[in-house]
Order: structure tokens, then sequence, then C-alpha cells
């Protein structure tokens, strides 16, 4: 009986990185000249996975989350893990933006997966698990074939492949 090789597609962020980010653009905040004193901030919540942002305007608001789409990225932190809210008027003619980390797979996303795993007639079985699709597999060789054309398509979320194998 051959063995059976498997993965984990998986979407998880560190969330220690993304206040690493969050607090490098703090403080990249306080010391850039044309932010300084606009009455920019940006707050980060750790338990509900959100970074806020409020700004004079919409303009603004849209240059102090360049700053932390900057630190993110040096942080090696994909920019498509966060999902940035709308543009929302607050108190005192300000704006608020509302960044939502991505943490897991949605339901309807892991069935698009295994939908097109199937689709391609890879020689694989994908299980669905809780937020992460296992794949498994005869050969190794498929399994990574499979692994390329999950990076080549689009599903609007970071992946990851663990537990290799």
């Amino acid at each position: 009986m051959a063995k059976e090789n498997s993965f984990d597609v998986v979407s998880e962020v560190d969330m220690q990185e993304i206040e690493n980010a969050y607090n490098n653009a703090r403080k990249a905040l306080t010391q850039r000249y044309d932010l300084k004193d606009s009455g920019s901030s940006i707050e980060f919540d750790k338990n509900a996975g959100t970074l806020t942002v409020q700004a004079p305007s919409e303009f603004v608001s849209g240059q102090v989350i360049d700053i932390i789409n900057t630190h993110l990225v040096k942080r090696k932190v994909e920019l498509s893990s966060v999902n940035w809210g709308n543009p929302v008027n607050a108190s005192g003619g300000t704006v608020r933006r509302v960044g939502t980390i991505i943490q897991g797979i949605d339901m309807d996303t892991l069935k698009k997966m295994s939908k097109d795993i199937r689709g391609e007639k890879f020689k694989v079985k994908a299980q669905i698990e809780g937020n992460k699709l296992r794949v498994s597999g005869a050969k190794r060789d498929i399994l990574q074939e499979v692994i390329a054309f999950l990076r080549d398509k689009d599903y609007g979320l970071p992946l990851q492949f663990t537990n290799y194998r």
C-alpha cells in the first residue's frame, strides 16, 4: 500500500508582525512632516483583529494606509491579509477606515478551491477540515503541481501551504 502524502492550505497571519508594523507606522506618523500635526491616528485591536485609521480627510486616510502598508511589506505580511473598508464619516469632520485582518479561509472559498482542484483532474483528494483544506495524494509531484496551481489562482486572500508530508 502506497503512503499518502498531504499538505494543508491555510490563510494565517502572524499577529505579532502586524503589531510590530502598527507600532512602526504609528511612530512614522508622528515623524512625517506632512502628517505630523494633521490629527491622524492609528489604532490596533489585537483581539478583534482590526486596524482603525482616523484622519481629517479621505486623502489623508489614504496616506496613512500607505504608511501602514509600507510597514506591513517590510514585516513580510501580505497586503491582501488586510481588508480595508470604505471611509466612514466620524465625529468632528474626520474620516474613519477600518481594516479587518483576515484569519482563516471562509467556507465558500474552501468549496471553490476544492472544486477548482477537482476540475483540473489532479489525482488527489481535497477535504475541507474546519477553516483549512487538506489535499492528499499518492505522489509528491502531483501535490507540487496542485500547490503551483493554487498559487496561480487569485482567491482574494493570502494562502500558505503547511504540514507538507
